[in-house]
């Protein structure tokens, strides 16, 4: 091509020169066709990609126009050349072809490029990434020529004027096209970004902004100034929001289940083949999400390759400084190149994280959009083979799992071949010696996984521990009054602390584990280097060991450890996912039900329902609810027809209740109508209701409606129905639930004959027989047949199943309905105030956290004051010794290499093997001690914190219970002690080693050059700023992804409980998009999350980029002064850095979030506690009281601060042995008068004095041990029947059967296998009611001591265990003094003396008799309960 003009790259003109530069030849051909042969390969694919993704249309704009008349005369200008050689060659002058074939090529591609931009504008392109690739890559070509242009022209005359003007305009044109390809076009007519307020602003930013993640700049200054709300948050892109992902996945999925499904006859033709080919998931989930993906590896593959450039680049460097002659350009452009190659690999490293991240939101969006389309619609045989609390599984554990995985499955092909890569070029580098030094590493592998082997078995073993102390915990806090009024906390403290020790000495063998992985994690790379040097030196006496080879070597093990270390975690994470899928998979193979199973067609017939022959299967259950679902279409359908007139409404037997306030629940999404909606409340009796509920109908209801009462819930539901106006009413036993008052209300305003719903049809399950005699007709179920059916009267004489049926239940109801009428008030008004309780402070707690953004340097100081102030220290001086014996061993590998260029290599070989070897053995013993020390450290912290926690939360005064919340308090003894046990110390220990790691750099730079010490001051400001700035923002991100992440899996549960419900009234659409609505709010805080990392990972590492380019430009400028070997350590350090510059950001973000943890387990550490338990000086005689007088003097006494008196001036005395009942209507102060005895309650004024001791004087022990409460419910833990009786083992066993016996239970307990040793399950579930009862009973008799309170039940257990109770405390309790709080006067009409409570105040105290003939109070009460 070329033809005579002088020969190609010829060394003496290009490397050897002070004033170097290319040849003709090369600055015709190859450097003007690297852009064009970029562009031209590139446009198809980019072509069929915008035909593909038409995003709309822009407008022709200013710069557009600019940009192709640019593009126009680009081209007139390269064939301006062409035509001006052919004209050339007219006047006989011979050119070679290169002169023709170059402007021929660069014009065409210029109009490619131009019809480009404009195909571009068309398919709504705002900012092309392939134009400015191509503008930059002709810049940078072009730059050659411009500089040899003119050193040509300033040594001889222009040969030709015409080509060398249009060149410079050439330059000129194409450098104004990169500059204008840096901007914006505006965003495409009718596009989100035009229409939606809170646009994401990557939609609309341009190339450079979108490789730098420069557009998210924006929010990171937001978070920076203030904290991050919901509404900061950028709405989700199209492209990742649920209505596209889901749909897109469920096709492919759809797709899939149909091949699976081969018809008859293909059966028949493959019947080798039995096996029907089960229909993958996992090849939907490859079709759906498989292509965006695969870009993202396209860039891993070119990352990897980048990677291995700079090793390359650090042996030329290092050749450069041996050769004093080289010219100093030589290493300018070294440095810039080692500086370029480190920046595109930091921008593409990026760019797959992103993809692979992006990729994987979209994976779980789609996943959970499956299975909560799946729930809706599943048979309930399938329903009933997995709980919803798996089925929720599925939604958070599993989809995480594929979440978390697609980040490094690229690392399945990526780590072998980096493995690959970097052993051919050590093979080049080292020859065969190499081995030494894999061996070494492959070594290593066994070791690490069979340390993380034992890790999970002891985390495991440690999980058993956590669940066992914080379920102890649980009950222990939900029956602290019962601990302070029987004084038993330290029995209970101790089983705590026994568990916390086990769970501490697990911790401890984890630690000593994780210290030892630590230390071959560090001491690995040292290790290689170290067997592959030495097998080097000593192999063969002709090899030497010089800088080029050593440090080229180390970077290359570098390179080397990271994908090693990666694969086995690949592996494992595979492999669970692969069980994820599987599982995922089978639910969404489960069956479906039959749309079709009933027909809602208003068709002809006459009847609204009609069942002909039907035939259903579904598991046991009860008859009557079967047929209803069989209506429904629940169940499946063996034979025959249902068919249905018109709408259903369904109000099931366990009432469903949604979280959201009491109005949306009876609306169920239809619209609101203010007079409809007041006759509905009005006809379900829920009128009252809304003036005790603290918000009215606007109230919240928590998750299972837990916060209305049984029959409130029913009520709600039974309103849902009446409110949706349907043609056909399907109520399953809808009156069990409520009062029998309340049920007579609801059915004559709302069923019955002269209900709201006459003329309706009505279907109604009971098992009631009162209101039967209303009803048009009786269906009779038995054994799953109708077996008669009629009106009333005709059953009632056909003496059949109906009769018997209602005879029994008749004799069985007039029981029932006498005991109802016992109770003083219906459960109904009951449950008015745990709502409150709950919901008000997290709001304030979520408020309070987000002020203190910066923890205070105080936490950390208490964090280390836990650990051990000298401890700390010493951990920081281990760390520093560390950091310095590792910079120690390459120093004198660098005197090492520095041998061979004096040619004493052979007589120093061992000595300096040795003492490399004793230096980074050294560093290696160094870490595992410091790790060690982390170790003691951290359980010493954990201990000590935990401890004081606990011993706070035993001497809480109960004020304190009854205000916060006990999952409150529970959730700082599960998730705050486990961050302070596990999370914190590792991201501590991560932080010790990234920091002295960086600091180790930026010392052995200066060492090396010391001029590095002037950039180090910018760039660490620029280093402080991001570090702030990502480390706000990111800390509120994660706040707001963990708050919005919980509603998905509540909702979800919801959902799977009320499946029937939703179909029934066909609302499984507004479901749907409810979920999908919920993960799209999810992923939109988790969005920003994943983009403030590759923003900070691009900023970081620049910064560490351009620690490589000084270190590098320095190296160069002092080259006179360094030998080789500082070289290759200053410059393979700087390339290490980024890693820790980047790790050491997040662990400061992580250990900002953690030691929050601290905080809060102090602020509860240090809450007011109650008097003292025993007061030394002042303990009472141990057989006080002797004789059990009792004296209110002037009492008075308030629930907490600020509240109004609850006992007002109370003044009595009360003899030893006398029997005193305490009665008044509810909220008169009756239980206050026993919380005050024991001091729950202290005086607000007044005392109470027993036998002469004044009680507000002595430990709190030592009152409560001297008195005996029988509480009004019975509280049991789990643990022995033993131990709920006698904790602290005072008692012989004779005593405890003795007990036994007189509290009536010897009979149950001794036909137990177990006798005493009887396990009783949380809260004492295995035993009935009574029972329970009868254990305190037992209690109190075990203490017997002179006083005794009573606290009746209110419920009455049930009348038997009641008079037992009574019998026995009248004989065993003779000569004590006994308080009875009577909730039933028959108890007290023989007692000593009745005190009468009104409004805190004493109304009447006297004998019962006398109280009767006064006609007070006390008459009336006892003329209601019919004793007077």
């Amino acid at each position: 091509l070329c033809m005579f003009i002088s020969d190609a790259l010829d060394s003496n003109f290009t490397k050897h020169t002070t004033l170097p530069d290319f040849p003709a030849c090369f600055q015709l051909s190859v450097l003007p066709w690297a852009p064009c042969i970029f562009l031209w390969l590139t446009s198809p694919f980019y072509i069929f990609y915008l035909k593909r993704n038409n995003r709309g249309y822009i407008m022709m704009s200013i710069l557009n126009r600019i940009k192709t008349v640019l593009g126009l005369i680009l081209w007139i200008v390269c064939w301006t050349d062409l035509f001006s050689s052919f004209h050339e060659m007219s006047q006989n002058q011979l050119k070679p072809p290169v002169y023709f074939v170059t402007p021929l090529v660069l014009g065409m591609t210029m109009l490619l490029a131009t019809f480009l931009i404009q195909f571009e504008r068309l398919k709504g392109v705002q900012s092309s990434g392939v134009l400015f690739i191509f503008w930059t890559i002709s810049v940078l070509c072009a730059i050659v020529p411009f500089r040899s242009k003119i050193m040509n022209a300033s040594q001889a005359e222009v040969s030709v004027l015409l080509r060398f003007t249009m060149f410079y305009i050439y330059f000129g044109l194409i450098l104004l096209q990169l500059i204008l390809s840096c901007f914006n076009e505006k965003p495409p007519l009718f596009s989100s970004v035009v229409t939606d307020p809170n646009v994401c602003p990557e939609t609309t930013a341009g190339f450079l902004s979108k490789m730098t993640f420069w557009w998210f700049t924006s929010m990171a200054i937001k978070g920076y100034k203030s904290p991050l709300e919901n509404k900061d948050l950028w709405s989700l892109n199209k492209h990742d929001s649920s209505e596209l992902v889901v749909p897109n996945l469920l096709n492919e999925w759809e797709v899939e289940k149909s091949k699976a499904v081969s018809p008859e006859e293909e059966e028949v033709l493959l019947s080798k083949r039995k096996e029907a080919r089960q229909p993958s998931f996992l090849r939907a989930l490859l079709r759906a999400f498989g292509p965006y993906f695969l870009i993202g590896s396209a860039f891993k593959l070119l990352q990897d390759l980048i990677t291995f450039v700079n090793p390359q680049l650090l042996r030329m460097l290092i050749d450069f400084t041996k050769q004093p002659q080289a010219p100093s350009w030589w290493g300018y452009s070294l440095a810039f190149l080692m500086f370029s190659a480190s920046l595109l690999q930091t921008l593409i490293l990026h760019q797959h994280f992103q993809y692979c991240f992006v990729t994987g939101m979209r994976l779980r969006s789609g996943i959970i959009g499956a299975i909560y389309r799946k729930s809706l619609v599943i048979t309930n045989e399938a329903k009933r083979s997995s709980t919803v609390g798996e089925v929720v599984n599925l939604m958070s554990v599993d989809a995480q799992r594929f979440m978390d995985l697609t980040t490094f499955l690229n690392m399945l092909w990526s780590a072998p071949l980096q493995i690959v890569l970097a052993l051919f070029f050590l093979w080049q580098n080292l020859g065969p010696s190499v081995l030494a030094g894999v061996a070494v590493m492959v070594l290593l592998i066994p070791f690490n996984a069979f340390i993380a082997m034992k890790t999970r078995s002891y985390q495991v073993e440690q999980m058993k521990y956590k669940d066992e102390r914080i379920k102890l915990m649980n009950e222990i806090l939900n029956g602290i009054k019962v601990l302070k009024l029987y004084a038993w906390e330290t029995s209970f403290k101790q089983k705590i602390l026994q568990i916390r020790q086990k769970e501490l000495n697990v911790l401890r063998k984890t630690a000593y584990l994780s210290a030892l992985s630590t230390m071959a994690w560090t001491s690995a790379p040292f290790l290689v280097a170290l067997t592959t040097f030495a097998v080097f030196v000593t192999v063969d006496v002709n090899n030497v060991l010089d800088a080029e080879k050593a440090f080229v070597s180390l970077s290359l093990f570098n390179i080397l450890r990271f994908p090693l270390n990666m694969l086995p975690q690949v592996i494992s994470s595979i492999v669970q996912a692969s069980v994820s899928l599987k599982r995922i998979q089978g639910f969404l193979s489960h069956d479906e039900l039959d749309p079709e199973s009933v027909d809602r067609r208003n068709n002809t017939s006459e009847y609204a329902v009609s069942v002909v022959n039907g035939k259903f299967s579904w598991a046991k259950q009860d008859q009557a609810t079967s047929l209803v679902c069989a209506l429904l279409g629940e169940m499946e359908k063996l034979e025959g027809q249902i068919s249905i007139q018109g709408s259903v409404a369904y109000v099931p037997q366990q009432a469903w209740i949604q979280n959201a306030t009491l109005r949306d629940n009876i609306l169920f999404g239809r619209p609101y109508a203010e007079q409809k909606y007041r006759c509905v409340l009005e006809a379900c009796a829920l009128t009252p209701d809304l003036e005790v509920l603290p918000g009215g109908d606007q109230t919240e209801i928590g998750e299972k409606g837990i916060n209305l009462s049984g029959g409130q819930r029913q009520r709600v539901s039974l309103a849902r129905a009446l409110y949706s106006e349907a043609d056909v009413y399907l109520l399953d036993d809808p009156l069990s639930a409520v009062d029998a008052h309340v049920a007579k209300h609801i059915f004559d305003n709302v069923i019955g004959p002269e209900g709201a719903l006459k003329g309706k049809t009505r279907i109604l399950v009971t098992h009631g027989i009162s209101f039967l005699p209303q009803v048009h007709n009786i269906l009779v179920l038995v054994e799953g047949r109708v077996s008669e059916m009629g009106s009333y009267q005709d059953l009632l004489k056909q003496n059949g199943a109906f009769y018997l049926y209602f005879i029994c239940i008749y004799c069985f109801h007039s029981d029932l309905l006498v005991d109802e009428e016992e109770e003083e008030f219906p459960d109904d008004a009951l449950s008015n105030h745990t709502d409150m309780v709950d919901n008000e402070p997290v709001v304030n707690e979520a408020r309070r956290h987000a002020c203190v953004l910066q923890v205070k340097l105080k936490v950390y100081w208490e964090y280390a004051k836990a650990v051990g102030p000298l401890l700390s220290l010493f951990i920081c001086v281990l760390y520093g010794c560390q950091s310095a014996t590792s910079i120690g061993a390459n120093v004198w590998l660098s005197e090492w290499t520095n041998d061979a260029l004096l040619n004493r290599t052979q007589d120093r070989v061992h000595m300096r093997v040795g003492v490399y070897a004793a230096l980074g053995i050294s560093q290696g013993v160094l870490v595992m001690f410091s790790s060690f020390t982390l170790a003691l450290g951290k359980i010493q912290a954990a201990r000590k914190l935990h401890q004081t926690l606990l011993d706070n939360k035993f001497h809480t005064p109960q004020s304190f219970f009854d205000t916060t919340p006990i999952g409150r308090i529970i959730n700082r003894f599960s998730k705050d002690i486990y961050v302070i046990d596990e999370v914190l110390p590792s991201t501590v220990l991560m932080f010790l080693g990234t920091f002295f790691a960086s600091l180790s750099t930026m010392i052995v730079i200066i060492f090396s050059t010391p001029i590095f010490a002037l950039v180090i001051g910018p760039l660490a400001l620029i280093y402080f700023f991001v570090q702030r700035f990502y480390v706000a923002t990111s800390r509120q991100l994660k706040r707001l992804e963990s708050v919005s992440r919980s509603p998905i899996y509540s909702h979800f549960s919801e959902t799977v409980t009320g499946t029937s419900v939703i179909r029934a009234y066909g609302r499984n659409t507004a479901f749907v998009l409810l979920s999908d609505m919920k993960v799209d709010e999810n992923q939109k805080s988790y969005y920003p999350g994943i983009v403030s990392n590759r923003w900070l990972g691009v900023r970081i590492e620049f910064i560490g980029n351009c620690i490589v380019l000084f270190a590098a430009l320095f190296a160069v400028i002092g080259k006179e002064k360094l030998s080789p070997g500082l070289v290759g350590l200053s410059v393979s350090y700087a390339l290490q850095v980024t890693m820790s510059l980047n790790w050491m950001v997040r662990m400061t973000s992580d250990l900002e979030s953690n030691i929050v943890a601290v905080e809060r387990v102090k602020e509860y550490s240090e809450t007011a506690t109650e008097a003292p338990w025993i007061v030394k000086d002042k303990q009472p005689p141990p057989d006080w009281p002797p004789k059990g007088n009792v004296e209110f003097i002037d009492y008075s006494v308030r629930y907490r601060e600020g509240l109004d008196l609850v006992l007002r001036n109370i003044s009595l005395e009360i003899k030893g042995g006398e029997k005193i009942g305490i009665v008044g209507r509810t909220g008169a102060g009756k239980s206050s008068m026993t919380l005050c005895l024991f001091r729950l309650l202290e005086a607000a004024d007044g005392e109470i004095v027993i036998d002469e001791v004044k009680i507000s004087e002595i430990g709190l022990h030592d009152l409560r041990s001297k008195l005996t409460i029988i509480p009004q419910e019975p509280v049991l833990f789990s643990g022995t029947l033993r131990m709920n009786l006698d904790p602290f083992e005072k008692y012989s066993d004779e005593e405890v059967w003795k007990v036994l016996e007189l509290s009536h239970l010897k009979k149950f307990v001794s036909n137990q296998p177990s006798k005493l040793e009887l396990e009783c399950s949380e809260g004492g579930e295995n035993l009935s009611v009574g029972q329970r009862q009868l254990v305190c009973l037992a209690r109190a008799l075990l203490r017997k001591t002179r006083i005794l309170v009573l606290d009746e039940a209110t419920a009455a257990v049930d009348l038997e265990t009641d008079d037992l109770i009574q019998s026995t405390i009248r004989t065993q309790f003779e000569d004590c003094t006994v308080f009875t709080i009577a909730h039933r006067l028959n108890t007290i009409m023989d007692y000593t003396r009745v005190l009468v409570l009104d409004k805190g105040k004493i109304a009447e105290f006297d004998t019962p008799t006398n109280l009767l003939a006064q006609k007070g109070i006390f008459y009336g009460m006892a003329k209601d309960a019919g004793l007077a």
